[in-house]
């Protein structure tokens, strides 16, 4: 049912002349002002810590559907920087919130002090979720300001932020904040990709080339269920990160966002060629799905830092440990 609540909202507010004002960078105040009042920001969360208490299986469905609509606020974002406060034992956001890591800020005398860098939104939240070592801090707006302004592939705010405050909430680190943010975007890729899939479809079923539709070619019908390949493998991919989340798994985390990484960027590719040139152009909705699932791929660790720690385990667990370790993901 939340599900449902959360497609039809986006269905409503987010059309192409809204998702272009995001785009040059205009901050949506009344599409936040609902998803607030719908409560997405604690969604994540207990029922004892004021949230839905949802199943593992719901909350993937409600992830999935900010990829499926390309939805240009850091609700996500916020979502799992509230998770990791609650388990702090901070307090929470009172509007959108961030999440990063920065093990290179200096804390020093009551401060903490240095630039974070590519914060999604960063100049519109109203704190940050800041792991530093192995102590997450609450980081309240009055605590930066933007080093150097910036933006994403799909043209979403990225700006570097100067932290320069005193240190007041902290707490030890519950868990990994990377992690946490891979798992999701692991679920945003699966439901950008079942967008563009969709899209895609309808594109070659419709699109008649010497005589027939697209999708009457073998080639096409080759490449559409590759597409419907990458889309079941990132759903059970982001399905495997949140369980491995969930269990402290940070290596379970790496082996389903590399996954879900991995089909982002095949799933991409494939949509655009299927579509031609329309598929590139700013004009086409197929480009708010594409350039998110590139922005995305490369966020929260990328593909080569979650690889890193997979071939190291992989490494280190030698001969004899090397087949326990997998099935074990």
């Amino acid at each position: 049912m939340l599900a449902e609540m959360i497609q039809r909202l986006f269905e409503r507010q987010l059309d192409l002349a809204v998702q272009a004002r995001a785009r040059e960078g205009e901050w949506l105040a009344d599409l936040w002002t609902e998803v607030a009042e719908m409560g997405l920001p604690l969604a994540l969360l207990s029922e004892d810590e004021g949230g839905f208490g949802l199943s593992p299986t719901e909350t993937g469905e409600v992830l999935r559907q900010l990829g499926l609509h390309a939805v240009p606020l850091p609700v996500a974002e916020t979502m799992g920087a509230n998770r990791l406060l609650a388990k702090a034992g901070l307090p929470l956001a009172e509007g959108p919130a961030g999440l990063a890591r920065a093990d290179d800020l200096a804390v020093e005398q009551g401060r903490i002090k240095g630039v974070v860098t590519r914060v999604a939104w960063g100049a519109d939240l109203d704190c940050l979720a800041l792991a530093v070592g192995d102590t997450l801090y609450r980081v309240p707006r009055s605590g930066w300001s933007v080093a150097e302004a910036g933006t994403a592939l799909n043209f979403h705010p990225r700006p570097s932020l100067l932290i320069d405050c005193e240190v007041a909430d902290s707490a030890p680190l519950p868990r990994c904040p990377m992690a946490e943010g891979a798992a999701l975007r692991a679920f945003q890729i699966a439901g950008a990709l079942e967008a563009a899939l969709d899209m895609t479809l309808d594109h070659t079923a419709t699109r008649v080339q010497f005589g027939k539709p697209l999708q009457k070619n073998q080639v096409v019908q080759h490449e559409l269920a590759k597409l419907a390949g990458e889309l079941a493998c990132a759903t059970a991919a982001a399905d495997l990160a949140a369980e491995a989340l969930e269990r402290g798994d940070v290596l379970g985390v790496a082996a389903g966002s590399l996954r879900a990484r991995e089909a982002a960027g095949a799933g991409a590719a494939i949509a655009g060629q299927m579509h031609g040139a329309i598929g590139y152009t700013r004009e086409h909705r197929l480009h708010l799905y594409t350039t998110s699932l590139y922005t995305w791929r490369d966020e929260f660790g990328g593909q080569v830092a979650w690889a890193k720690l997979l071939g190291k385990a992989a490494i280190d667990a030698g001969s004899a440990g090397y087949w326990p370790m997998v099935t074990q993901l």
